[in-house]
């Protein structure tokens, strides 16, 4: 059976190498916030360079997301225009399916010439919308011409299992995801919901909501199964431990049901996950049309949208910034990595030996367990389609502001796949070597730019001037450096100015309880990045990496409590 390496091991040598590896990411952000200080007194000059170089390096990172972030959300607004589900039905004829797609591109083609529109009409915003489905639509199906077609699937053979692991949410948080699911143009008989909840919940709670929901949806999909995981030795009070109890029970009833594991697709959403319409029917054609469908991960666009016109502006434009960073890694699959909700082929994780129970971060960790299983022959499918999730909203004001910053220091302390995957890629000799450090270097340089860019960028612009000493200060180069930090910086202000339009462009619809005025805070928020990006950015990565870094570890996974305004 295939094994990946224990983060709390009692081998010697296993545990000497994984103190190492824990102690390299929050040493290097220590090593650079302590150092700009030190490095600013003893070695002004150098410093400045940096600066100079980092401010550089910034000012392309932020176009480069901008123009990304700006391809992505096309990408997603065209894959919302296909008709999925049709072409999974026509699958069988790729002829005929490429014939209809090319008629109906001349045809925009035509009608979108031919006509003169008027600037910004709703005419020429659908003309141009059904122009992009078909492009993409047809780069999809020349992808699947190259394949295999002896080894796809018919999609009437594959069933979705979705499951929504649950602590302590109650059932009106639930109940919109699964409803989703229900209203997704993919068939409710193909589903099977697996709500997969702890026994350590109040048992009353826990019973009314099984009761509900069962109620609710029982009758709806093709199956409706409900698991109570109770904490075994051994086992931390986590999700990882939650989902792989209840996805051992659901191995035992697709046994019982003579139904292959490799026809069934295991989705792994968050609780409040509500998806996309067409979610189901583009993963099930992506899987069905790929014959080394085991090899790979698929992942939608986790848009944090259920509740964002009610949060906070703090947290507003954290979650706003993730989805970003999600849409932009969605345009370089070669660097993705499963993040919340996802979806696998479940013959996979079983394969792999399910989720590590003893960890925290259980979205990533699969991914790098099929990674290592596969010996880097595994990679992420992106499904250019939202779900959206619940932001981060508590009681009051200041409860909200810290129920983020501990989410944020859950989602850091994803750097607890670094001692791990060095460790596997140690023991594991067919992964080419230059593959294993380009994915431990990403890893390592991403949680370190996490931790340290935004104190950089407030503060050490400003260092070698303020504790430099009078003869770096009687420099051109000292007198010059607030004036090219300055500048650069409001270059790279270019990228926020589109962000803060993006972010408009994404918001679901605003709610009746609010007037229009609420658009202008929307934009106004983004003036609070200078104080959100270091405290509520930057700090909780620091405060994981330290916590692993001196062996301090979280003892159980911190469930973000969902709260939803009437």
């Amino acid at each position: 059976m295939f094994s990946y390496p224990d983060p709390r091991t009692t081998d010697p040598r296993s545990r000497r190498l994984q103190r190492i590896f824990e102690i390299i990411p929050g040493s290097l952000a220590w090593f650079t916030l302590i150092g700009m200080f030190v490095f600013s007194f003893w070695v002004p000059v150098w410093v400045a360079v940096f600066i100079i170089a980092f401010d550089i390096y910034w000012l392309y990172r932020t176009f480069y997301i901008a123009t990304y972030s700006i391809v992505a959300f096309r990408k997603m607004q065209c894959h919302k225009e296909i008709d999925w589900m049709e072409i999974c039905r026509k699958i069988s004829d790729l002829d005929d399916i490429t014939r209809e797609i090319n008629q109906k591109l001349q045809s925009a083609r035509d009608i979108f010439s031919k006509k003169k529109w008027k600037f910004f009409s709703a005419e020429k915003k659908a003309a141009k919308k059904r122009l992009c489905a078909a492009k993409e639509i047809k780069k999809e199906i020349q992808e699947i011409l190259k394949r295999d077609r002896s080894k796809f699937l018919r999609w009437e053979d594959v069933y979705h299992v979705v499951m929504f692991p649950t602590a302590n949410e109650g059932p009106e948080i639930i109940e919109p995801a699964i409803r989703s699911v229900a209203e997704s143009d993919y068939p409710n008989e193909k589903f099977i919901i697996l709500l997969a909840t702890e026994e350590r919940e109040d048992e009353k709670k826990r019973t009314h909501k099984i009761n509900y929901l069962k109620n609710k949806f029982g009758s709806t999909f093709f199956d409706f199964l409900v698991t109570v995981h109770k904490v075994a030795p051994g086992e931390m009070k986590a999700k990882a431990s939650n989902t792989t109890f209840a996805a051992k029970e659901l191995k035992k009833y697709l046994e019982e049901k003579n139904i292959p594991l490799e026809q069934v697709i295991l989705s792994n959403f968050d609780c409040d996950t509500c998806t996309h319409p067409q979610y189901f029917a583009a993963l099930t054609l992506k899987y069905i049309t790929e014959p080394r469908r085991l090899h790979f991960a698929y992942q939608p666009l986790p848009m944090y949208h259920n509740n964002i016109w009610d949060t906070n502006a703090f947290v507003r434009i954290i979650v706003t910034g993730s989805s970003f960073w999600h849409m932009v890694e969605a345009m370089r699959p070669e660097h993705m990595v499963t993040f919340s909700s996802h979806s696998e082929a479940f013959k996979t994780i079983v394969d792999v030996d399910y989720w590590p129970v003893n960890m925290i971060s259980e979205d990533s960790v699969i991914f790098w367990k099929c990674y290592v299983f596969f010996n880097g022959d595994y990679e992420v499918k992106p499904i250019h389609l939202p779900v959206s999730l619940d932001a981060v909203l508590a009681e009051t004001y200041w409860k909200t502001i810290v129920n983020q910053y501990k989410q944020k220091r859950r989602w850091a302390y994803g750097i607890e796949n670094f001692p791990l995957l060095a460790r596997a890629f140690w023991k594991n000799k067919k992964i080419k070597p230059m593959r294993k450090l380009r994915h431990l270097f990403t890893m390592l340089e991403g949680h370190w730019s996490w931790a340290t860019n935004s104190f950089i960028i407030a503060l050490l612009g400003w260092l070698p001037v303020i504790i430099g000493g009078p003869e770096f200060n009687r420099s051109v180069l000292a007198h010059n450096l607030p004036y090219m930090t300055r500048y650069l910086m409001n270059a790279a202000l270019i990228g926020l100015i589109i962000s803060m339009f993006l972010s408009l462009m994404l918001l679901p619809p605003r709610p009746a309880r609010y007037g229009r005025k609420r658009y202008i805070y929307m934009f106004l928020q983004w003036f609070l990045v200078p104080i959100t990006a270091p405290f509520l950015g930057a700090a909780p990565a620091v405060d994981s990496q330290t916590r692993i870094l001196f062996g301090k570890y979280f003892g159980e996974f911190w469930v973000t409590k969902k709260v939803r305004k009437k």
